[in-house]
């Protein structure tokens, strides 16, 4: 895996952890959709070139819907990664689904509505990728035959309802999540895996279920500090578990030979401009993004 990069991204909780895993070296990255979320540490981890960043930045100052996805996914792209492995604490949607358990999410259902989901937004360039499949089989794979390794239920596969936040869910709405087919609750997945694959990147998703949402009733007489500091230690062991589920996963994915994917030739068929028409600022503010051949 000599030329493979690895990009990191970690949310609540597990920014901080998977910074602690990583010994490298920190790039401040200016890209033409402004800063991310912050600096990017490139470096090593078990055997394998990875960058890391923290999803919403030094200290948890960035709210999910104020997330520079853009920014964070040119970044890293920039910086030589190719494929993306990222972790998200979530409410659960299924008894099944217990806190502190992990999911390696195969599906999504975007319900957000104020951000920007695309680098094609502007004149000059239209594309569309295919997203019938929103994470990369290739990883998941890897992330799967990695659980054996963490002391943890790790379930193959989940839907993850994407919804606008700050606020939670009604009960009305979470009601309707589940019976939409949503098996987890969230607020960072989109537009983060539909950019990385306009980016030609693999990504992969693991969930960190940390409490049930509210469809499921809270146990009698339990007070609001009680379920908070229950709600917490679930992130702290889900988070755990998650940073022993990467890192068994970059050790195996350092020991083998990881194949050529769909992912990386998302943009082959999906740029349906003219290309002798592309203008040349949309080139230049695409840049890296496009294929060789339309820069």
């Amino acid at each position: 895996m000599t030329d493979t990069v690895i990009g990191l991204i970690g949310g609540s909780g597990l920014g901080q952890a998977l910074l602690g895993e990583i010994q490298g070296e920190s790039h401040a990255v200016e890209t033409p959709f402004g800063p991310p979320s912050g600096p990017i540490i490139r470096g090593r981890c078990q055997g394998v070139d990875v960058a890391f960043l923290s999803r919403h930045g030094e200290g948890h100052l960035i709210p999910p819907a104020a997330v520079p996805y853009r920014a964070n996914i040119y970044a890293l792209k920039s910086l030589g990664v190719t494929r993306i492995i990222a972790g998200g604490a979530t409410g659960s949607l299924r008894e099944e689904m217990r806190p502190r358990d992990l999911v390696v999410v195969d599906q999504v259902i975007d319900k957000t509505s104020r951000r920007i989901g695309t680098f094609f937004d502007q004149r000059g360039i239209a594309a569309h990728v295919e997203f019938s499949e929103p994470f990369c089989p290739t990883l998941r794979a890897a992330l799967l035959a990695a659980s054996g390794d963490v002391d943890t239920t790790v379930h193959d596969g989940g839907t993850y309802v994407c919804m606008e936040g700050p606020a939670f869910s009604t009960i009305a709405e979470s009601r309707m999540h589940r019976a939409w087919g949503g098996d987890l609750i969230g607020m960072t997945c989109m537009p983060e895996a539909k950019l990385a694959r306009e980016a030609e990147l693999c990504y992969a998703l693991l969930a960190l279920p940390t409490d049930y949402d509210c469809w499921r009733p809270h146990e009698p007489g339990i007070d609001k500090q009680t379920l908070l500091n229950e709600i917490m230690d679930n992130l702290k062991a889900a988070t755990a578990n998650a940073v022993a589920l990467m890192k068994a996963t970059l050790a195996g994915m350092a020991a083998m030979k990881l194949d050529d994917c769909p992912c990386r030739h998302a943009l082959e068929l999906a740029i349906w401009s003219d290309r002798a028409g592309i203008p040349p600022q949309a080139i230049e503010r695409l840049g890296i993004l496009l294929p060789r051949a339309d820069r």
